[in-house]
């Protein structure tokens, strides 16, 4: 399997490898410059090897465990032009609740390293010291969300992003798509709308599933499901939307929602909202 195809699977584990990459070789850097300055300015009074890299990596390690929840947090409430004002004060918010969460795990873990050492941690003054460290988490949450949103942005033209077409000819929003143009690696190619298995909404794309392939078009989801929607497909889901042809059993749960299970074996989640009218159409 190529790396591409890798990536195509499993895009979100493929973020958070790269950052948590990205963290520990940046933060290895600054444990050791810490020790070379320490050396350097105070060799009569040298800094304990072992402590920069607690400091440095007890945050690094933190900021890694805490990544899959920022990435939630930008599918549910994605950086669009539509809502940016409503939601960049949603992720303002965020970034507080990320810098405590962020401050509470590293203290952790830097006080059960100084206890393996026979030493008390201080973690310092308060609340000068949560001021201190939120103006870093905050900068830190800013460059997660514009390393998220570059690295889709790569993958996405990589995978090739699928383009509505009629006779060779981009399609206009309004009219119904029967078939997509992927442009991908130099290469062009048609796939037809209804090889679709089933849609995520994610951000200003929606990224479509056909069978172990996913090809991103720019568009909403409630929008593109509106155009495909007389070729049998239906939204399910704020964030998701099935081919009924796809479809191989519903199972009610307790909670009033349903799960959908497709013929790979996928499970999607059937909101209340949207149940009772797929019911219907997949009768």
């Amino acid at each position: 399997m190529s790396l591409l195809s890798r990536f195509e699977k499993r895009p979100q584990f493929y973020e958070v490898l790269f950052i948590a990459c990205y963290l520990l070789v940046n933060n290895t850097i600054s444990a050791t410059s810490l020790l070379m300055e320490a050396n350097r300015y105070e060799p009569s009074n040298s800094l304990p090897f072992w402590k920069p890299f607690v400091w440095e990596y007890s945050s690094a390690i933190s900021l890694i465990m805490l990544l899959p929840l920022v990435i939630i947090l930008l599918k549910k409430i994605p950086l669009t032009w539509q809502f940016i004002k409503k939601n960049i004060v949603w992720h303002i918010i965020a970034s507080v609740i990320f810098s405590l969460l962020h401050i509470s795990l590293m203290v952790l873990f830097r006080k059960a390293a100084y206890f393996s050492q026979n030493l008390h941690y201080e973690f310092g003054d308060l609340p000068a010291e949560l001021f201190y460290e939120y103006r870093k988490d905050a900068w830190a949450y800013i460059i997660f969300i514009v390393i998220i949103y570059c690295f889709r942005f790569v993958v996405s033209r990589l995978i090739g992003e699928a383009l509505p077409i009629t006779d060779g000819e981009v399609q206009a929003p309004s009219q119904p798509i029967k078939k997509l143009i992927v442009k991908k690696l130099g290469k062009e190619f048609i796939i037809n709308t209804e090889e679709i298995e089933w849609l995520e909404s994610s951000g200003n794309y929606v990224n479509l599933y056909i069978k172990d392939r996913i090809y991103p078009t720019r568009s909403t989801l409630s929008s593109f499901i509106e155009q495909i929607s007389e070729q049998g497909f239906f939204r399910i889901h704020r964030s998701y939307g099935v081919n009924l042809n796809a479809v191989d059993s519903i199972t009610p749960l307790q909670s009033g929602d349903c799960e959908i299970t497709l013929k790979t074996g996928k499970v999607l989640s059937l909101s209340r909202r949207y149940r009772d009218e797929f019911k219907t159409k997949f009768a």
